[in-house]
């Protein structure tokens, strides 16, 4: 009898949840928004967005085919509705012409003391605390600091090539994603942070292998993700935490950097942009409007700064390579062009800037391979 009753009450609790999810599910069919097949009771399509075997970028790639003559699809995250646009017209709405209406990501709101880093960093920031954010930073991108740098980059260059030279005399062959990895780290740290970190010299550093450590997925990462994905108010009860080992290593770097630089000489980069939005902070008779950063934040910037340029370089460098070694004609071509603007076989940064056919391969390689396979923006206000 008791088994009976037990049996009933299971069968009306999943009757009751599959009745709430198949309505949730219904969100986009009853606005005549074209849906992605392969929703599932409950989970949405969020089984088809965290699957190894089949990535998420080649499933969204299979719905963008197939949409025909529409421009937007209906996903479900767990019973979340969330929509994909696929036309250029709307996505510089989105991105320019109507962006402070999509200021905001997704925000992840971390309730770990562990996590305060990532809740400070400029992609978890929201309404006026990522624009004071961006407004500090900015600057540090303008063409003439860019031109500053240039020296630097073309030092980091060199040292790339004597160190293929050097994997040559003992090697067939090389991995050159590793050898781009190992520049694009060296340029950062020394044009951001003022750091040599020796990779080029030596090959590897611990600078390098903290860096590659924080983007590997480990399957307890991979799971804990996943739940918080699918109970966040749960996840935000237990407190749990999504920092990584690697980046205490890199807070303790920078604030050690920080403290030499209070000691020192200044050099006018990233975090010397950020340093000076926080003593003027601390400064009362300070007459600039800059927006004033903690000290959490600016480590945080500083993080994301090496994490955001890292992969997503050395990638496209690596995928620039590959298409070029496959298409010698245009191989050549690019030469060609890098031969004539050359004087004295160095390159100026103005020149560098006018390479027309470069620049179409750097964009022809990321629209063919993109450095991130989805850009997310969150609604903030009513909009047509």
């Amino acid at each position: 009898m008791v088994m009976l009753v037990v049996l009933a009450v299971l069968v009306v609790v999943v009757t009751a949840v599959l009745a709430y999810s198949k309505h949730h599910l219904n969100y986009w069919a009853l606005r005549g928004v074209p849906t992605a097949p392969g929703a599932l009771p409950i989970l949405g399509h969020m089984h088809k967005f965290i699957s190894k075997k089949y990535p998420r970028w080649l499933y969204a790639d299979e719905v963008y085919r197939s949409l025909g003559d529409s421009t937007v699809c209906g996903f479900y995250e767990m019973m979340k509705p969330t929509l994909m646009i696929a036309d250029p017209e709307l996505v510089k709405a989105v991105l320019i012409k109507d962006f402070d209406y999509f200021v905001d990501r997704r925000i992840f709101n971390f309730t770990s003391d562990k996590d305060e880093i990532l809740n400070e960093m400029l992609t978890q920031a929201s309404g006026t605390h990522w624009k004071g954010i961006r407004s500090v930073l900015s600057p540090s991108f303008t063409s003439g600091r860019m031109k500053g740098m240039y020296p630097l980059v073309e030092q980091k260059a060199d040292a790339l090539l004597d160190y293929i030279h050097r994997e040559l005399k003992t090697k067939t062959s090389i991995k050159l994603k590793k050898c781009f990895g190992l520049y694009t780290l060296e340029v950062i740290s020394s044009c951001a942070f003022g750091m040599d970190t020796n990779s080029l010299r030596d090959g590897h550093s611990t600078f390098n292998t903290q860096v590659e450590n924080i983007f590997k997925t480990s399957t307890i990462r991979m799971i804990k993700i996943i739940f918080f994905l699918c109970f966040p108010k749960l996840s935000n009860v237990l407190k749990m935490s999504f920092t990584q080992p690697e980046v205490f290593f890199f807070r303790d770097v920078i604030i050690e950097t920080i403290k030499q630089r209070e000691a020192g000489e200044k050099r006018g980069d990233f975090l010397d942009l950020m340093m000076e939005s926080r003593d003027h902070q601390s400064d009362p008779t300070s007459k600039t409007s800059k927006y004033p950063l903690k000290m959490s934040t600016i480590v945080a910037e500083s993080i994301l700064f090496i994490l955001a340029g890292y992969d997503t370089t050395a990638n496209t460098i690596s995928f620039v390579a590959f298409l070029l070694a496959q298409h010698q004609s245009h191989q050549q071509r690019l030469r060609q062009e890098l031969r004539e603007i050359a004087v004295d076989g160095t390159i100026s940064y103005q020149d560098l800037m006018e390479a027309k056919y470069l620049d179409a391969c750097i964009s022809e390689t990321l629209r063919l391979y993109p450095v991130a396979h989805f850009t997310e923006r969150q609604c903030t206000k009513p909009y047509t």
